[in-house]
């Protein structure tokens, strides 16, 4: 398997500091098995890891996987509490020290709010970054009005945003294009919508009964064309131009392996345009915060 796609992927690392996902079954990752992942990701072309203050203990999950392995060290992708009243510079020491790294890949704002927030601590970040001790800036957002607001800081270098098989071009397509336009750095997660495509559609779960219909357009695109799940809804934000990489987060090295398999197929010009034609009304169904 070339490498060269494996690159656009990141790896989450939030199941590994807490209990995370509609569809998880096995809770929060042990050390061993984390350190079983982060080994497959390194050995097979994954070079970012995405974290954050509040996944838990993940920060020196990583920090432990490459103090032991010194020699497969991953850039790193962090991000900032909602709310803190801590300096940055301290907070951007403590993670590098829970990291083990030199540097991090980027230092993101975790919510628009947050953002919005901090507008006076830029002038910190920006030396930051001139200093070497984080390579970019960057923001986790939700709806499209904020990605507007957000494209008119120069100084922010990643937006990091959903997208997937319902959260698609169709919602994104024209607010990425113009992202890319001005520059920046497009990271999509919630590529599985925290495992929901996997669940069975008559499950008893409030969400899956909101989005039946279209968990069922997508059961029909993925058995008429014989393409698993994971195929489909990883291809599809993979296939995408505007989108620089894409975030999954995995429970095992087994649903690591699966991932990384699936990429061996490229989605047609057909397939693609049935996903983006999937419109669900309700968009605050997509956002998993928003879940009870």
């Amino acid at each position: 398997m070339s490498k060269i796609l494996n690159n656009k992927l990141i790896l989450g690392t939030v199941q590994m500091g807490v209990a995370y996902g509609i569809n998880n079954t096995i809770g929060k990752v042990t050390l061993e098995n984390s350190h079983a992942i982060l080994e497959y990701a390194f050995d097979h072309g994954i070079q970012i890891l995405d974290s954050a203050e509040a996944y838990g203990n993940a920060h020196d999950v990583i920090g432990s996987f490459h103090k032991n392995n010194p020699k497969k060290t991953f850039e790193v992708i962090t991000k900032l509490p909602h709310q803190f009243d801590a300096d940055i510079n301290d907070k951007v020491n403590t993670y590098l020290r829970q990291l083990h790294v030199d540097q991090l890949h980027a230092l993101l704002f975790h919510s628009f709010g947050s953002y919005k927030a901090n507008q006076d601590n830029f002038k910190v970040l920006t030396r930051l970054k001139a200093s070497g001790k984080i390579k970019h800036i960057g923001v986790s957002v939700y709806t499209n009005e904020e990605i507007e607001e957000v494209l008119l800081n120069d100084a922010v270098d990643i937006i990091q945003l959903p997208f997937n098989l319902f959260d698609n071009s169709n919602l994104r397509g024209e607010i990425l294009a113009k992202a890319k336009a001005k520059g920046k750095t497009i990271h999509t997660r919630s590529a599985l919508l925290q495992g929901l495509f996997f669940k069975d559609i008559n499950a008893d779960h409030k969400i899956v009964q909101q989005l039946k219909t279209e968990l069922t357009q997508i059961a029909h695109i993925s058995e008429t064309n014989k393409l698993p799940l994971a195929q489909l809804a990883l291809n599809y934000c993979l296939q995408q131009p505007s989108i620089d990489n894409v975030l999954i987060g995995v429970e095992s090295k087994e649903q690591l392996e699966i991932n990384i398999e699936a990429l061996r197929h490229t989605l047609s010009n057909d397939d693609m345009q049935a996903i983006n034609e999937i419109t669900v009304k309700d968009v605050n169904l997509l956002n998993p915060s928003l879940w009870n």
